[in-house]
């Protein structure tokens, strides 16, 4: 009697040892595949504790000979050998967002967009919480979606970045948004046309009865859902657009559900207008959208207020690490003196300089020469750390101002990340002003 022949399991090469790429790992070693991750850095890989083949060092093309499918880590640039000779091996290659949603089991709603994510991630999870449902955020937002796969949830609510987005398959989420669309990553996706195509992905493979959601007044985030199969919903943190969702008077209208309008700028307000668009439409209810609105309140290092001290407002909003995000700061306040800069990611720093309601400028870090450049020297001023920053905003400000940390950049050059220069930030200003 013969019998059919053994099944090979599966050949995978992980791209990165960080949190994405682990998360990858043990779950194609819970599928029961052949795995291989590979990190340029030794560091990465040194604490796995997962039974799986490591390379570390400079990159093999050997590594791919005898591999079926490579999942990448997001952080890994699209010119880096690893991903060029991956795809021209032609071996399926897919990001580790898709090989985890592959194996989700549950349907999901996702967001992307150049600012807002988080916030908008976290609302969803939690109004569909509120509502009973078994709910987990994931993705962007820290939780890899591998990490996810099998847990059982009933909903995932997915943060998805463009780096995420770039190699997708099959991921197709029943309510997804794009908040919107302003130059980020351009050292990544190598043009704004090419960042934008990777956003649109989010909603490829959706259907007839899902929805797409997107700020109506956010021109680029309208022309990337244009043509999506999905059922497009405007929103607007200022206005009820046509057929979408948005306040009127001193109403919050989220479809069939009214709610008061919430007393935030219109910034945050279009994101919790995305965030219950979306919730509504998997099922949330009423009653939970309303707790979540009514209690909303920014995450740390988004804008968060640290203390007044004579009439002056001191406001971390460190998270806000491109110039589209900063400037938005910015314009929520009358008059400001701006703290940026940090390590540019190839963008046009300028809109920084001349924002309307920016008074002074204090440059930090690597940017600082751009800064320069683009501001008139009357309201340019230059620190050389985050506590000369803080002493320059402090003698500068007066009664009305705003104090605001929204660098526009990246924070590498000086710090380990955002989270980092934002502590910073607090701690100088707290022991400064006395609290």
């Amino acid at each position: 009697m013969s019998h059919p022949p053994a099944l090979t399991p599966p050949r995978t090469l992980i791209l990165g040892g960080a949190v994405s790429g682990r998360a990858a790992a043990r779950l194609a070693r819970r599928l029961g595949h052949d795995v291989v991750v590979y990190d340029r850095d030794e560091k990465a890989l040194a604490d796995l504790d997962i039974e799986v083949v490591t390379v570390a060092g400079d990159w093999d093309r050997r590594l791919l000979s005898d591999r079926d499918l490579v999942v990448t880590s997001p952080g890994i640039p699209m010119d880096a050998p690893p991903i060029v000779d991956s795809l021209a091996a032609g071996i399926r290659f897919i990001s580790e967002m898709e090989f985890g949603y592959q194996h989700v089991g549950a349907p999901c709603v996702a967001v992307t967009g150049t600012n807002g994510k988080t916030t908008v991630t976290a609302a969803v999870a939690a109004m569909l919480d509120g509502s009973g449902y078994d709910t987990v955020a994931a993705g962007n937002i820290g939780l890899a979606l591998s990490d996810v796969a099998g847990s059982g949830h009933e909903v995932v609510v997915v943060e998805a970045s463009s780096f995420q987005l770039q190699f997708v398959d099959t991921f197709h989420p029943t309510a997804a948004a794009i908040l919107n669309i302003a130059p980020d990553h351009l050292d990544w996706h190598g043009s704004l046309s090419a960042y934008a195509a990777a956003k649109r992905r989010i909603g490829e493979n959706q259907e007839a009865g899902d929805i797409i959601v997107f700020d109506a007044d956010d021109a680029p985030a309208a022309a990337a859902v244009a043509g999506l199969p999905g059922r497009p919903v405007p929103v607007s943190g200022n206005r009820r657009p046509v057929g979408g969702n948005g306040p009127e008077g001193d109403e919050l209208h989220i479809g069939d559900v009214v709610l008061p309008r919430p007393t935030l700028d219109n910034a945050f307000t279009m994101d919790l207008t995305a965030a219950a668009t979306l919730a509504r439409h998997v099922g949330a209810s009423p009653e939970a959208i309303d707790k979540v609105i009514a209690g909303f309140t920014t995450e740390i290092h988004r804008r968060t207020v640290i203390g007044e001290w004579d009439g002056v407002v001191w406001i971390n909003d460190s998270k806000a690490t491109n110039p589209h995000s900063a400037v938005a700061a910015a314009a929520a306040y009358e008059s400001v003196v701006l703290i940026a800069g940090g390590r540019n990611k190839e963008l046009d720093l300028t809109p920084l300089a001349h924002a309307p309601s920016v008074r002074v400028l204090i440059a930090i870090g690597e940017a600082s020469r751009e800064l320069a450049l683009a501001s008139r020297p009357d309201k340019f001023h230059q620190a050389d750390s985050m506590a000369h920053a803080v002493a320059i905003a402090d003698e500068l400000a007066v009664s009305g101002d705003t104090v605001l940390l929204a660098p526009g950049c990246a924070s590498f050059d000086m710090f380990d990340d955002y989270g980092e220069r934002g502590r910073v930030f607090t701690t100088l200003v707290s022991e400064r002003k006395g609290s």
